[in-house]
């Protein structure tokens, strides 16, 4: 076992927010990537394959710097967290390809919601009334994002829904892997079996990139192994219910970007649909913290 990180509320928010910039760059750059804004579009496999590749470098780089204890892996848990978690990225990388960047990433906060239902058959975990009604406003939410009339309808947008599914699948191997391991180990196996997983996948689509799309990739790897750290390490310093509103930040951060690099201006749809997902998770988060509270007694 590893010895917990001090608590301290302040810097976990704090690299949480970051984490959250950081998160919806690697969109913006996955979205240029996956139009035709550097060049002829890439894949969204060829996409995620640099994700893992120039992230497993930056994490072995500290890793080699940090030295820190590593210990024997829980390899079964590993291996079905990445490959939900590479099919989870790949999917959401393919739907900013055709969809606004703050819808994709809206309902992609509905994987929590999905982690929860799961959670019932997978983990044996109780849900009472409270939970039920954070996700039936959440998929309220998502259901008015994905515009469900003939003149609106956004196909591309199941894309982002299926990979809130599966996001949420991986955030049940996240929750088993928890206390097991130390946040510097779970990224450098994670991002070692992504590689791994990406390299076969990608196989079957690559072209060769342009400078600036090689350009682009690296810094999706970059941003994301910084967005994981400061991720892991902000929720080693504080509740897990005090940081996911903070999480938030990456929808507005997704909408500045989309609108000062492709002068994507979120309309009303858009507004209404992604305010009612954030008030069924903010519902969950509250929950979540109710019931610690009650526990602790």
């Amino acid at each position: 076992m590893f010895v917990p990180k001090a608590h301290n509320p302040l810097l976990a928010a704090l690299l949480i927010f970051v984490a959250s910039a950081f998160l919806a760059a690697t969109t913006l750059l996955a979205k240029a990537l996956g139009t035709d804004t550097l060049g002829a579009p890439l894949h969204p496999m060829q996409i995620s394959h640099g994700r893992f590749l120039f992230a497993f470098l930056v994490i072995v780089s500290a890793v080699g710097i940090m030295r820190p204890t590593l210990r024997r892996p829980h390899w079964g848990l590993h291996i079905g967290r990445t490959s939900f978690g590479w099919l989870g990225i790949t999917l959401m990388f393919a739907s900013v390809a055709f969809i606004p960047m703050a819808d994709a990433t809206a309902i992609s906060f509905l994987n929590p919601v999905f982690a929860m239902v799961l959670a019932i058959p997978l983990l044996k975990e109780g849900v009472g009334p409270w939970r039920w009604l954070a996700a039936a406003v959440a998929l309220i939410g998502a259901m008015v994002l994905l515009r469900p009339t003939p003149a609106s309808f956004q196909p591309a947008a199941l894309l982002a829904l299926a990979a809130a599914v599966v996001i949420g699948m991986e955030l049940i191997f996240i929750k088993k892997l928890s206390g097991r391991e130390s946040p510097i180990q779970i990224l450098l196996v994670n991002n070692a079996m992504g590689l791994t997983i990406a390299s076969v996948a990608v196989s079957f689509v690559f072209q060769m990139p342009s400078p600036a799309q090689w350009a682009a990739l690296a810094g999706i790897g970059a941003l994301m192994a910084c967005a994981q750290a400061c991720f892991v390490n902000g929720m080693a310093r504080a509740d897990a219910s005090f940081v996911a509103p903070i999480s938030y930040a990456t929808l507005l951060f997704a909408a500045l970007y989309d609108f000062a690099i492709f002068d994507v201006v979120p309309d009303a749809v858009s507004l209404i649909g992604s305010a009612i997902i954030l008030a069924g998770g903010l519902i969950l988060v509250w929950r979540e913290a109710r019931h610690r509270q009650a526990l602790s007694r």
